[in-house]
């Protein structure tokens, strides 16, 4: 099952999205900027194969629902994340509100 839903984080819109996949549950939330992701994010494949794109992204582990990603701190985040601010420890919900 797929869902995606709207999320609001001090007055800024962002787009959970859950995939609900065999035995694991893919869970993003975005907006036109970047990402944060659960565990299935490859960052060292963003940061080295697709560095060219300056993909501003970052890592979350452990984490089971949208609320845990959002609370959760990253774990690793894309050089172009870095370069906004965005480093490894910076809660979800925080590193969002640096995309805006």
């Amino acid at each position: 099952m797929v869902s995606i839903e709207p999320v609001m984080i001090d007055g800024h819109m962002f787009v959970a999205s859950t995939v609900r996949l065999p035995k694991t549950t893919l869970l993003a939330v975005s907006n036109d900027r970047g990402y944060i992701m659960c565990g299935a994010l490859d960052v060292g494949l963003l940061n080295d194969k697709l560095k060219e794109r300056g993909i501003i992204a970052g890592r979350a582990v452990g984490v089971k629902t949208i609320e845990q990603l959002l609370e959760a701190p990253l774990e690793s985040v894309t050089a172009a994340a870095g370069e906004l601010g965005i480093s490894a420890g910076t809660k979800g919900r925080d590193a969002l509100l640096k995309m805006i």
